[in-house]
């Protein structure tokens, strides 16, 4: 039985909710409700007009309703008396297909059919940096390989664990938080869960960690490569599929602990792997972290060509350890929903068909990887990875109409791309 968010007000002090849904871009929309009217929103949902958000519509549409999900409630820990509701999309009393959540618990549903549920967590990358955007914002974070520096976490203490604080109390259960490969990037990790949880959880951490950062006099940006000479911000996911409270990635008897199953799931983002990238790594800035020269650390942290190994981080998918793996390729821009989407349509086409893999490589890729033949590189542009979206007949099937309006509006920002060229990249998407 749904949580009954008029009772759930009154108990915990709640006065507002934001009734919060995720556009096509990733971009978060709202309305503040009060308590008062909560009941009557979960009803009838909260109207929006469609045409003024990313999500492919026109002014004459009818209002779009986004109807709160009770069980994702997330009060905000720095400001308690505000709940944050994720909701899903509906107009004339259907489900908007194109919506990011609706698309994701759709996916989710077809799964269910054949008896298996995705589980996943996320590394989410993010710099601190000024409020005009133009540099990290601690000047004293100057160190050609930054990543783990203590001073330089450390003087970001009171802005981290805000936001470490912030997890625990909602029993998210973090359990590690670093400074990254970057001058002024970090990285917090907290516990994996069901696909659905860990998107809306995601799409939370993104507001949350702006919210504070902007508290603290900084501002936070998840833009994939907000400076050309530094590591740009990934967001790395960590999948397992299971059944029946059994993780059927698991083979204790496989060298590195992957079952059949498992092998068929990388086998499927394989195929799909360069229309992924136009889900995966949205936005034009996207395609300078993928195709990114060396950077001042030494390393980009970042895949260029579609393979998979063990345990070695130069490529697009590593199996850690027995029972998951680890996609690498999506970046900060990625919007949460449709990255939990696009990895299980890939990965389950991958299953029900049986998809080879290919060769495990164990080499690395960034200094031996001229040395192997035949092996297909990700895009170099964002025009590219549209391009092969909209041929992918796997993302085509599972996405339905989200694709072409996806690719109509990303051919629009494409074209402004080309007329505006670098001040509008970087004015898009530092706050992604």
């Amino acid at each position: 039985m749904p949580l009954d968010l008029e009772h759930a007000a009154k108990e915990r002090g709640i006065k507002y909710f934001l009734v919060s849904y995720t556009d096509l871009f990733g971009t978060q929309r709202a309305k503040l409700v009060p308590a008062a009217a909560i009941k009557n929103t979960c009803k009838n949902g909260a109207g929006f007009a469609g045409f003024a958000t990313w999500l492919d519509m026109s002014p004459a549409d009818a209002d779009l309703l986004a109807v709160p999900d009770p069980d994702g409630l997330i009060q905000l820990p720095w400001k308690p008396e505000v709940g944050w509701l994720p909701a899903d999309l509906v107009m004339d009393g259907k489900p908007v297909e194109q919506g990011p959540r609706n698309i994701l618990k759709r996916l989710i549903k077809d799964a269910a059919r054949d008896g298996l549920q995705m589980k996943t967590g996320v590394e989410c990358e993010f710099f601190l940096i000024t409020p005009c955007g133009s540099e990290p914002a601690d000047m004293a974070d100057k160190q050609i390989k930054p990543c783990y520096d203590q001073s330089a976490l450390m003087r970001r203490y009171d802005v981290i664990t805000e936001i470490c604080d912030a997890m625990l109390s909602l029993g998210w259960k973090p359990y590690q938080n670093d400074h990254e490969d970057a001058n002024g990037q970090f990285e917090m990790n907290w516990d994996y869960d069901d696909a659905l949880v860990t998107a809306d959880r995601h799409a939370f951490f993104k507001y949350m960690t702006r919210s504070i950062a902007e508290k603290h006099g900084l501002r936070a940006t998840f833009m994939p490569k907000p400076f050309m000479d530094l590591t740009g911000s990934g967001c790395h996911a960590h999948v397992s599929v299971w059944r029946d409270g059994h993780n059927v990635f698991s083979d204790k008897s496989d060298e590195v602990g992957m079952s059949q199953n498992g092998y068929h799931f990388i086998g499927g983002l394989i195929h799909s792997a360069d229309a992924l990238a136009a889900i995966t790594n949205p936005c034009v800035n996207s395609y300078k972290r993928i195709n990114a020269p060396r950077t001042t650390s030494g390393a980009t942290w970042a895949p260029n060509t579609v393979t998979y190994t063990g345990n070695n981080r130069t490529h697009m998918i590593r199996i850690p350890d027995g029972g998951r793996l680890e996609f690498r390729l999506a970046d900060g821009a990625a919007n949460p929903y449709l990255l939990q989407a696009a990895i299980l349509a890939a990965g389950m086409d991958g299953i029900r068909n049986r998809r080879d893999p290919g060769k495990r490589l164990d080499i690395n890729m960034y200094t031996d990887g001229h040395t192997v033949e035949g092996v297909k590189r990700l895009p170099l542009n964002m025009l590219d990875a549209m391009r092969a979206l909209e041929r992918c007949d796997v993302l085509n099937e599972a996405f339905g109409s989200f694709v072409p309006s996806y690719l109509k509006l990303k051919t629009e920002e494409w074209n402004s791309y080309c007329r505006h060229l670098t001040q509008w990249e970087r004015d898009t998407t530092l706050d992604c």
